[in-house]
Order: structure tokens, then C-alpha cells, then sequence
């Protein structure tokens, strides 16, 4: 089973609530958020709409602003 989906079917615990808010605080890309949370980008999306959570950034990348 891919790791992306550990956890599709199983309720949200308050916890990765938590860290999905952190995540996008951080501008994390969505795929990203599910690769850690062990859930679909649907299931992120889903539960960021369901929880007012934003996940669209604001001008700024996701990774920090390095220049090479």
C-alpha cells in the first residue's frame, strides 16, 4: 500500500488537523501535506474546506526565498 494512502478511511485525528494547519501555514504544497499525513490530495482538500483552512499561498514559495 502506498504510504500516501495509510490512512484513507480512517477518521482525522486532532493531531493531524494540527499538523495540516502547520503545513499550510507553511505554504507546503498539498501533494506534500498528503505524503506526510498518509492521505490522498482529496482527502487533504476535503478536510482543509471542512476546517477553514486555506490552502492557497500568498506570494510566497513554499521553501523558503534561497537565492542562488
Amino acid at each position: 500500500m502506498p504510504k500516501s494512502t495509510m490512512n484513507a478511511g480512517k477518521l482525522w485525528t486532532g493531531d493531524q488537523v494540527s499538523k495540516l494547519r502547520k503545513l499550510a501555514r507553511q505554504h507546503t504544497p498539498t501533494r506534500v501535506i498528503g505524503l506526510k499525513l498518509g492521505r490522498t490530495e482529496e482527502a487533504i482538500r476535503s478536510k482543509a474546506s471542512e476546517e477553514g483552512i486555506s490552502l492557497k499561498p500568498t506570494n510566497k514559495p513554499p521553501y523558503g526565498n534561497r537565492k542562488r
